[in-house]
């Protein structure tokens, strides 16, 4: 099933209560709607994005709804709450389509707002036909709508020589503290009896990093994610009890599925391993404890991500970056350990998801280009490791830090018993530069994470 996505810019003014004369106002919205949006019918869509008033408000993470109806009711509806100078204001209005003023009808919106039930102003705002009616067009979007418990599903078959991981990342915002749960189902090569194991761990800010194992205990083959003796994983939940270490999370995913891999190789695992994010942005509320310390996890920033395959990489990197309003970077950098496939540059799956909209479009294009039809290289090493790579108009560098004592050393068994190891951080530092090419290299963002990048680097 396919939805809508679209962006959408309005200017105007409005005039508040009790003070004179008119402020400018300015929304910059992304609506998501579950379904194609059709002119005939009804449609609900979920709305996002930034709402200034000149001197009032700045507030990048507005949120509210949006009727489209322009045939059944002759109206298309906004309710947008933002905060102003402390205040939850709420923006209500719509444009009334008429047949008679077509531009006009569907380009003003005429606006009330309120705080509660009361009324606090009144406003028009417009849609810039000149400069917004050509962006506006080419932003729109059909994606796929996916239900990410679909992805917790575990994949294994029941063939030998398979490993299945389910893990999330998140950062706790009051602390710093970065937070690691580490879910695997393993099934020998040799066809012994299938076990799960795992690991949890902790990246304070200040301090020893800290983590428990649980497991080996046989898979119970369960049907909708991850669950051994006192530890689950499941869509929208994720709790357990190991060691010292105690949890109770729940996940709230804020985003759509991301494919870090080809799409294909998830649906059909036709390469040595495939990765991608059930819940590419989340938030998570709950507690995790450790010790005699407890997390009171409130909007936590994370992801959860899923694995299968034959096992590690020979060599490999792995960041995942919440770059802040909804963009995120996922790369996947590896080395196979295939005989004919040993002897080449690491392989780069480069993800960056930015103002709804994924880059390079094709997941296949880092890849295939670092064997000579494109320029995505990675330099895998410690503590410093690095990612570049461009498409036409677009070039990317990013630098990872995992600095040692952040950093958490641990060894475990590949499906064929070759020993693995992973050094991972969940509070790395990254920086992200993007450019644009304009005749001439642009910079077009950058990032700089200081301690909430989670980052991997490993080898067998």
């Amino acid at each position: 099933m396919r939805g809508t996505v679209f962006t959408e810019t309005m200017l105007g003014t409005v005039r508040l209560d009790g003070e004179p004369g008119e402020r400018r106002i300015r929304l910059d919205l992304r609506a998501t709607a579950d379904r194609v949006l059709l002119p005939h019918r009804t449609t609900q869509a979920h709305l996002t994005g930034r709402a200034r008033i000149a001197g009032r408000a700045d507030d990048p993470s507005a949120e509210g709804e949006l009727e489209v109806s322009p045939i059944a009711r002759r109206r298309i509806r906004y309710r947008l709450t933002f905060t102003a100078d402390g205040r939850r204001l709420t923006l209500d209005g719509w444009k009334s389509v008429t047949p008679r003023r077509p531009v006009a009808s569907m380009t003003v919106l005429p606006f009330t707002l309120y705080e509660g039930d009361a009324r606090v102003g009144e406003g028009v705002l417009r849609f810039p036909v000149a400069t917004g009616l050509v962006p506006f067009l080419l932003g729109f979007r059909f994606p796929r709508r996916e239900d990410p418990a679909e992805h917790m599903v575990p994949r294994w078959n029941g063939a030998p020589g398979r490993t299945e991981v389910w893990y999330t990342t998140l950062t706790d915002p009051a602390s710093g503290t970065g937070v690691w749960l580490h879910h695997e189902l393993v099934a020998p090569t040799d066809g012994s009896e299938p076990f799960a194991h795992g690991w949890a761990a902790v990246f304070p800010r200040e301090g020893e990093v800290r983590h428990t194992r649980f497991g080996p205990v046989p898979w119970t083959r369960p049907t909708d994610g991850f669950s051994t003796e006192g530890v689950t994983c499941a869509a929208g939940q994720l709790t357990g009890s190991a060691g010292d270490f105690r949890w109770k999370l729940t996940e709230r995913p804020q985003g759509p599925p991301l494919f870090t891999f080809p799409r294909w190789s998830w649906r059909r695992p036709l390469l040595p391993a495939a990765q991608m994010l059930p819940a590419a942005r989340a938030t998570y509320d709950g507690e995790f404890s450790y010790g005699e310390t407890t997390l009171n996890l409130r909007r936590a920033a994370g992801a959860s991500a899923r694995i299968y395959g034959h096992g590690n990489a020979h060599r490999w990197t792995w960041l995942h970056a919440d770059l802040g309003d909804g963009d995120v970077l996922e790369i996947v950098a590896a080395v196979s350990t295939r005989p004919a496939l040993r002897r080449l540059p690491p392989l780069v799956f480069l993800r960056l998801r930015r103002d709804g909209r994924t880059w390079p479009r094709r997941a296949e294009r880092s890849a295939v280009g670092r064997l000579g039809f494109g320029r995505f290289r990675a330099a895998i090493g410690l503590p410093t490791w690095t990612v570049t790579g461009r498409t036409a108009l677009r070039r990317i560098r990013v630098e990872v830090d995992q600095p040692e004592d952040r950093t958490l050393t641990l060894e475990y068994r590949d499906p064929d018993g070759a020993r693995a190891v992973c050094r991972n951080s969940e509070s790395a530092d990254a920086r992200v530069v993007l450019e644009r090419w304009w005749g001439h290299w642009r910079p077009e963002a950058t990032w700089v994470l200081d301690g909430t990048a989670h980052a991997e680097a490993g080898e067998r």
